[in-house]
């Protein structure tokens, strides 16, 4: 018996053995493949340096490494957290991975040496000890690699985990794994020892902590800013925390006059600290690029620092950061727990003695936003706050005393690194936005589908589709609100089947400077006030933002990069508006509208006839209502072309020295088909019905009958002298009553077949009246609009600003009516659609309401709600929602920062029109004419179809008798 049992146990112990042999080597491989230690020639889009550092900013880099060369630990490849204390959360290892890539690719070191770090900081990360062999401890000691407390004390069991360092562990995990691929399956084989979903819960992150009974307590991380960027890093590795990637539960709260995101759960509901700080922004920007709401919330969170330091005059630059003294560690906040730049430690005790302006939010505020001034002099008040001994940058610069926190710390210099890092990569995020998720304000998550962005942070909503049957099929944004005809045409777009490949950016060459000629603006006869000047640059700030340096033009809206020939015109008026107001100067003006005038030059005409319309901005391809490139064209729009008409007609009158590159570009249009017998009339496409014939698409010329933007085009053609009588203002009009006043909804002409018309907003009757002013008839159009607004709000208690707005989501496009489908305060979508609960108080409308009827109560109450409606690095929002009085987050146009500058120069002007007459009719336009026909279409008179009068009515443009000379309207040939 004892000879068959011996050799049963030998076997099972020889089984035992093979099975542990068998795990080690998985593990080992798992853990640390041999390929590893073998460097790569390339890495790819990390290795691309497209913005060189300057030797300046080479110095900065040297400085920040040094701190990674004085606080290393040989013995396990882990750095300090902060100088000399041998310590590090999981945070702090992630920072030193982001700032050990970016010597890299910086050449700060060589390939060899950063080898070396990471193969000995990976083993050991590999070999720690895990809190309840679950998941990394929340602090280690550096020297040793043992489980500590976080005051370096050695602690068997250790004190739990966190849940947002592990998610900034793992965003940076997954920048190695990108930017060096032979680590790959390292750091996969590291992260899979780890029970990293034992840290969600509910869809949230969940830290673990340990409490006095020894018992471990899930603990919810996260707050707004820091919970979505870690809840990111869990996204990059297949792990979702679906709530924490949510911006809800979060309010507005007003900052120094501006409104800031705060999360609802303080301090006192939750016993966690909501504070709102820099850092946060400033890593979601370098790294996944400010997607969906964060560039408009980054721009707030900048604009009320800056704010601070306008009213006090102390530079502010906050962050949570260590200091060299106790407390040690302080929340230096914009806003937390009820309290405006509350400094405070982790109890939410106050130490506002100790409030820093942090050295690394500088950093990362005059990188992310390089043009920003502000940005730039805070920038220069840390710059040179390092090390005597070159062991880094200190972390800040104490406000009260002005000496410098001289605490060194791996956070500080980590992060300067990596902003350094993204700036030499020509601004594009480390990781991009292409595998994460951003939410909406209201919670609804989105995939971003684009690819990482190549520029500065900027607000992304819908992304452009892709030219595919499937991105074609998907509803888009439409690119343009002010053209109703939109609507009717968006359905008659071409399918991607006949869709161009995607074009490559093209570089405009701009028109020959106008040298010494430039003129100055004409003078305003009232100055702005100190805050009129403020909404100017704010609503200034869309068209800088929004700009294509390289062909001149600007998006129609913030969320995709299309201009049709209606935003180019809001474009220009918008221009001149900022050139009269002195909000910009006269060489960046000459500038923006050489390069402008370039583009016009360069883009394709349908038909060889007229512009289409749109075209990609980057590209200059014409393009769909969505921006899906297309073949066959979608036509051209006459409403649009009458705008540009009348802002190209401006442009001349202001500053004369343009005309003739204005009067050479319209002569290369042909308007034979556009204006037929005194109407205006639009092209569009449409595909052939007849099934026995191949495919293809036929062009219909359509009259045009949308009330307001008919009568504002008209005026626009015949300022070129075209006769679009049956067009421009006058005859009769259908009204409904709508609280009362008689609303417009109609035009009766004789002849003339109109459809029924969806609605009637605002928009082009005030941008008619700002531009024209309001003759007789256009006055008994306007003046029931806003009657019938300042009922409903006396009626209701309700604002009302009737006008078409953008959302960032479906269905984009949100026309909050006097009258639609025959039914007073209509809101509808494009589609006709009823959506009363996104019925929003449309922002230009309001402030075009208070610039046209300054005496009228209501239209001042109305203006008072809106002035301070902006991101301070973004322009104008759309406006509020009428239900819960929030703003369009992530929504921004050129149709309403362009009108709000026009109201602002309207104002400064003592009300008169905008439009002025041309102070020469010498030009080459009317010497065309002159010449006789053309084949193009041109007048058949040399002289204005219309002209400007001066009565008891006030001054207003008004159509001209037919064979009258009038000074203002006879050019002299």
């Amino acid at each position: 018996m004892r000879r068959t049992f011996q050799p049963k146990w030998i076997r099972a112990i020889a089984l035992f053995l093979v099975g542990v042999c068998f795990q080690f080597l998985l593990n080992t491989y798992l853990s640390k493949p041999v390929v590893a230690q073998q460097p790569v020639a390339t890495g790819g889009a990390c290795a691309e340096i497209t913005v060189p550092l300057t030797p300046e900013e080479q110095a900065y880099a040297t400085t920040a490494w040094q701190y990674f060369v004085k606080n290393y630990q040989p013995a396990t490849g882990l750095v300090n957290s902060v100088g000399n204390y041998p310590s590090s959360t999981l945070w702090d290892m992630g920072n030193y991975l982001t700032a050990l890539n970016s010597a890299r690719w910086l050449n700060l070191i060589d390939q060899k040496e950063f080898d070396t770090r990471l193969n000995k900081f990976l083993t050991t990360l590999a070999s720690l000890r895990l809190f309840e062999d679950t998941l990394p401890n929340k602090v280690y000691n550096t020297a040793t690699g043992a489980l500590v407390d976080y005051g370096n004390n050695p602690i068997e069991r250790g004190i739990g985990w966190s849940a947002l360092d592990i998610g900034r562990l793992l965003a940076a995990m997954h920048i190695i794994r990108t930017c060096h691929p032979q680590y790959a399956d390292w750091t996969k084989g590291v992260l899979s020892k780890w029970q990293l979903a034992r840290s969600i819960k509910d869809e949230q992150m969940y830290g673990a902590a340990v409490l006095e009974d020894g018992k471990t307590l899930p603990v919810q991380e996260g707050r707004l800013g820091y919970e979505e960027y870690a809840a990111r890093g869990y996204e990059l590795w297949n792990l979702k925390p679906a709530k924490a990637l949510e911006i809800e539960p979060f309010k507005f709260v007003d900052v120094n006059g501006v409104q800031i995101p705060v999360d609802t759960r303080d301090y006192q509901s939750s016993n966690a600290n909501n504070y709102v700080v820099s850092e946060s922004y400033i890593l979601d920007g370098i790294e996944f690029g400010l997607g969906g709401v964060l560039g408009d919330y980054a721009a707030r969170v900048l604009e009320a620092q800056k704010r601070r330091y306008d009213s006090t005059g102390q530079l502010t630059a906050v962050s949570e950061d260590n200091l060299d003294q106790a407390p040690y560690f302080i929340y230096n906040t914009v806003y937390s727990n009820g309290v405006p730049w509350a400094a405070i430690n982790e109890k939410n005790e106050a130490f506002p003695q100790f409030r820093n302006i942090s050295t690394k939010a500088a950093f990362g505020w005059r990188y992310l936003y390089p043009d920003n001034a502000y940005a730039q002099k805070v920038f220069d008040a840390v710059k040179t706050l390092k090390d005597p001994e070159n062991a880094g940058f200190y972390a800040g610069l104490y406000e009260t005393t002005k000496q410098p926190n001289k605490v060194l710390t791996g956070n500080t210099n980590g992060l300067i690194l990596e902003i350094l890092y993204y700036k030499a990569r020509g601004n594009r995020p480390l990781i991009g936005s292409s595998n994460v998720t951003f939410a909406s304000p209201r919670g609804g998550a989105t995939e971003a589908q684009s690819a990482p962005t190549s520029s500065a942070p900027t607000p992304s909503g819908p992304p452009t589709a892709a030219a595919s049957p499937a991105a074609l099929s998907t509803p888009q944004p439409t690119a343009a609100p002010p053209t109703p005809q939109q609507a009717a045409t968006q359905a008659q777009t071409p399918p991607a089947t006949t869709a161009r490949a995607a074009a490559p950016p093209v570089k405009v060459a701009a028109i020959g400077s106008v040298g010494s000629r430039l003129s100055k603006p004409p003078l305003t006869v009232k100055p702005l006030t100190v805050a009129e000047r403020r909404y100017a640059e704010a609503a200034w700030n869309y068209f800088k933002s929004n700009y294509n340096p390289d062909t001149g033009l600007v998006s129609d809206r913030s969320d995709l990069k299309t201009a049709s020939l209606w935003g180019m015109g809001n474009y220009l008026a918008a221009l001149n508006a900022a050139r009269s107001l002195d909000i910009v100067s006269a060489a960046e003006f000459d500038q923006r509208v050489r390069l402008l005038l370039g583009a016009l030059r360069q883009v394709s005409l349908f038909g060889g006839e007229l512009p289409y319309r749109g075209y990609d901005t980057k590209t200059l391809q014409p393009v769909d209502y969505g921006g899906n490139p297309i073949t066959e064209g979608n036509g051209w729009s006459g409403t649009d072309v009458g705008r540009l008409l009348a802002a190209l007609h401006n442009l001349k009158s202001y500053h004369p020295e343009y005309t003739e590159a204005v009067d050479q570009t319209v002569l290369d249009w042909s308007f034979l088909r556009v204006i037929r017998d005194g109407k205006i009339f639009s092209a569009i496409t449409t595909r052939d019905q007849q099934p026995q014939r191949a495919a293809r698409w036929l062009t219909r010329i359509k009259p045009v009958n949308y009330l307001g933007y008919e009568e504002y085009a008209a005026r626009g053609f015949q300022l070129w002298g075209f006769e679009v009588d049956r067009s421009a203002v006058g005859g009769r009009y259908e009204t409904a009553t709508v609280d009362g006043a008689p609303v417009p909804t109609q035009r009766l002409q004789a002849g003339n077949k109109t459809e029924k018309p969806a609605y009637t907003v605002a928009d082009p009757f005030v941008l008619y009246a700002l531009e024209f002013g309001l003759d007789p008839q256009m006055k008994e159009l306007v003046q029931p609009m806003l009657q019938a607004q300042a009922e409903r709000y006396r009626r209701t208690g309700t604002f009302t600003a009737a006008g078409t707005t953008l959302i960032n989501r479906k269905p984009y496009i949100v026309h909050s009516t006097l009258v639609g489908k025959q039914q007073p305060w209509a809101t509808l979508a494009d589609d006709g659609s009823a959506i009363p609960e996104l019925r929003i108080v449309s922002t230009a409308i309001a402030f075009a309401f208070r610039a046209l009827l300054p005496e009228n109560k209501y239209a001042r109450q109305l203006g008072e709600q809106v002035t301070d409606l902006y991101s301070p690095l973004l322009g104008y929002y759309e406006g509020f929602y009428e239900q819960t009085g929030k703003p369009t987050i992530a929504a921004f146009s050129s149709g309403t920062n362009s009108l709000i500058l026009q109201s602002l120069l309207y104002v400064s002007t003592k009300q008169q029109p905008l439009i002025r007459p041309t102070q020469s009719a010498k030009s080459p336009w009317w010497e065309a004419i002159a010449a006789g026909d053309s084949g193009r279409g041109l007048p058949e008179r040399a002289m204005q179809a219309i002209q400007l009068v001066r009565d008891r009515a006030g001054t207003y443009w008004a159509s001209a008798p037919n064979n009258t000379a009038v000074q203002s309207r006879q050019p002299n040939l």
